[in-house]
């Protein structure tokens, strides 16, 4: 019997060393995988009751828009979904929840943290209500000027303020990797529109990558949300089409990453996305994580804008 208490010191001794030998790396995954999970289904509930402003605002400006352009309803209509759990940003977000769980997936736990970090802001309300000012944007430039453009300045300003071009109707949505994707076309890479996306092609002229490259205007995906808004593995397909069109420039002069510079244009965005793009990208070190100091709910809370209490912006402008 006397041996039976030191059996016991030696198991607990040995849950404690294995307790203290973890990697604190794989508690934050676990954690930041279950409230991204609930985060999801928040957001869900959010766009089906109508909560979220420019969700509402597009389903304003739909019908108002068919009767001006009654052509253009089986467009409208696609971009309508974007308000709904069934649009392709949100449908986006859930596959890249349903992604990240998956460690083979990821290149390290250090990308695979940062993705699931990155999801967990795209999936903030306020965040994603600014991300759909793109689609009410496009909105807002199909009626000529009639619609107002929220969080943006008008197109004449933004093309002022950038020197950029006219692309058409749907230039704020190129780029971004939920509604197409560049494709080689001859040694050039064109926008592709994915689906019922592609009507919105009869509205403006072929864009080619480099092209719109350089003369790109304001969007809130290029230059607030490509990070939470997008895959890794998205964003590495869009620096491959980069790599490919700065070779065609290697003599003479260098040809610039669109994203090099920010275009000017956001009008009254939340607090939280301009806090938000200043962390955006930066990534985990593997050398350093939590200098063995920090708690395993570190990365949950590795927010720069966790304790922002700025309301969603209701700013807009004319379209024209």
């Amino acid at each position: 019997m006397a041996g039976k208490p030191l059996k016991i010191m030696l198991m607990l001794v040995c849950f404690a060393l294995l307790g203290g030998c973890s990697d604190p790396l794989d508690d934050a995954i676990a954690n930041l995988t279950q409230t991204n999970e609930s985060k999801l289904k928040t957001l869900e509930r959010q766009l089906v009751g109508k909560q979220i402003r420019n969700a509402t605002l597009i389903g304003e400006y739909a019908p108002i828009l068919e009767k001006s352009r009654p052509e253009l309803t089986p467009l409208i209509n696609q971009l309508v979904l974007d308000s709904t759990p069934q649009g392709a940003m949100f449908q986006g977000l859930q596959k890249r929840v349903a992604d990240s769980v998956v460690a083979s997936n990821f290149v390290s736990k250090d990308e695979q943290a940062q993705e699931l970090t990155n999801i967990g802001e795209a999936l903030n309300p306020v965040l994603f209500n600014d991300a759909l000012s793109d689609v009410v944007n496009v909105l807002a430039d199909m009626s000529g000027g009639t619609l107002a453009r929220v969080n943006a300045l008008s197109q004449q300003q933004s093309q002022q303020a950038n020197n950029s071009e006219d692309f058409g109707v749907g230039s704020q949505l190129v780029g971004n990797p939920n509604y197409g994707t560049w494709n080689n076309n001859n040694g050039m890479s064109f926008w592709e529109w994915y689906g019922m996306y592609a009507l919105i092609s009869n509205l403006s002229s072929p864009i080619s990558y480099d092209r719109w490259g350089r003369y790109r205007g304001y969007s809130y995906y290029n230059d607030y949300g490509r990070y939470r808004y997008s895959s890794p593995k998205q964003r590495k397909k869009h620096s491959d089409v980069w790599n490919k069109t700065n070779k065609k420039f290697s003599t003479g002069s260098r040809y610039s990453t669109p994203y090099s510079k920010s275009r000017v244009g956001s009008s009254r965005l939340s607090r939280q996305s301009s806090q938000a793009k200043t962390a955006a990208g930066k990534g985990f070190s593997s050398n350093n994580r939590f200098k063995q100091t920090r708690s395993k709910s570190s990365y949950a809370n590795n927010s720069s804008f966790r304790n922002s209490r700025s309301s969603t912006s209701r700013g807009s402008s004319r379209g024209k």
